[in-house]
């Protein structure tokens, strides 16, 4: 059992941001299951993130949500929200995770040059090519970016009117808004590549486009990365001075909270800058603004470093509570650690981890998304 039980305490006060008061500083990451025939989330769906609200999660970050086109994503089983039906049944994963104490957001995802084409879409992009630099899809043309902001927009209206908590915007991982950022994916020439203030105008002109679209109020999430799915030495800020750049833009459009996305959320971000300074920490130190931290919370090994048939073993949480009372985030979201247990926030309170079993990746069904 930890011993600074007042720190354990704290991470389970209330945290309100805008018309959001999460119970508690605990967060379920946000994990593909494509686990929803034709898009479409059902029962099941509900029952699973019941079971993690039930468990103590604060806020339930969802899988990543498909926008309405189909150049967005794939494959079909990975939910959208667009639909009559579609509708009703996002009320109803809603509505489950209420009754349980609990807040959900929405992640709005475009896959961008990551999207699949095996159904013969054609994936599009900055610059038509993916995290490898291979070409792959095509260009976005200049006068087909606010049409894209304004899917983001319509499925942030949808998901208010759902009665999800807040949204959260996939800007990471290597998906269309991180190819943005990112110089590998951009070599744009017409005013949305070049500089770091560049590639990070089109992001901020979707989350105008969806502050707009959900008024002043409501919380906007934007998730972010320095790793991708093709290269976990990435880099779109080498200094806490670049950081800044990337965020302000996104801040002055309208976003509220930042999830700053690693593998491993105890390393720091910036040696040069500060040796134990993690990503979380530099984010709320230059955006000044609530964070939510991630990567490997309660296991051994990083985010996708497990070895086929290898159970992962649980891991102290005591650097994690160091953080939060060093003010490095305010709320941590937790992935693997959930599928293995969804009462491991629960269990966390009470001083029962000591019980966790560990995760087993061979059995899992769902992966970060």
């Amino acid at each position: 059992m930890l011993q600074n039980v007042v720190a354990i305490n704290d991470l389970f006060q209330p945290l309100t941001v805008g018309s959001l008061t999460v119970p508690n500083r605990f967060a379920m990451a946000p994990m593909t299951r494509q686990a929803s025939p034709g898009g479409v989330p059902g029962a099941d769906v509900a029952e699973y993130y019941r079971r993690r609200a039930a468990g103590g999660v604060g806020l339930i970050i969802t899988e990543g949500v498909r926008l309405p086109d189909p150049a967005a994503g794939y494959p079909f089983s990975i939910p959208t929200i667009a639909g009559d039906e579609v509708v009703a049944r996002w009320s109803r994963v809603v509505a489950a995770v209420h009754a349980e104490g609990g807040t959900i957001a929405a992640q709005l995802w475009h896959q961008g040059a990551e999207r699949d084409d095996a159904d013969g879409v054609t994936p599009v992009s900055p610059s038509g090519v993916d995290g490898l630099g291979r070409a792959k899809g095509r260009a976005l043309e200049t006068d087909e970016l606010p049409g894209i902001a304004e899917l983001f927009a319509q499925a942030a209206r949808t998901a208010r009117e759902v009665g999800f908590d807040a949204v959260e915007l996939h800007g990471a991982h290597g998906y269309l808004l991180d190819e943005f950022f990112w110089e590998r994916t951009n070599a744009r020439t017409d005013g949305y590549g070049g500089d770091l203030a560049a590639r990070t105008r089109f992001p901020a002109e979707v989350v105008a486009a969806v502050r707009a679209a959900v008024g002043p109020d409501y919380p906007v999430i934007f998730r972010f990365s320095q790793w991708k799915g093709l290269d976990y030495t990435a880099s779109i800020a080498d200094d806490p001075t670049q950081l800044q750049e990337l965020l302000a833009p996104l801040v002055e459009a309208g976003v509220d909270i930042f999830h700053p996305s690693t593998r491993r959320h105890y390393v720091p971000a910036f040696p040069d800058h500060d040796s134990q300074l993690s990503l979380a920490g530099w984010t709320k130190k230059v955006a000044g603004l609530p964070v939510i931290a991630v990567g490997s919370v309660g296991l051994e090994t990083q985010f996708r470093s497990e070895k086929q048939g290898q159970v992962i073993q649980p891991a102290p949480v005591e650097r994690l509570v160091e953080q939060f009372g060093a003010g490095e985030f305010d709320i941590v979201a937790i992935g693997r650690a959930l599928l293995a247990d969804p009462a491991w926030v629960n269990r966390l309170r009470d001083g029962e981890l000591d019980g966790f079993a560990g995760y087993d990746p061979a059995t899992a069904l769902a992966s970060l998304a």
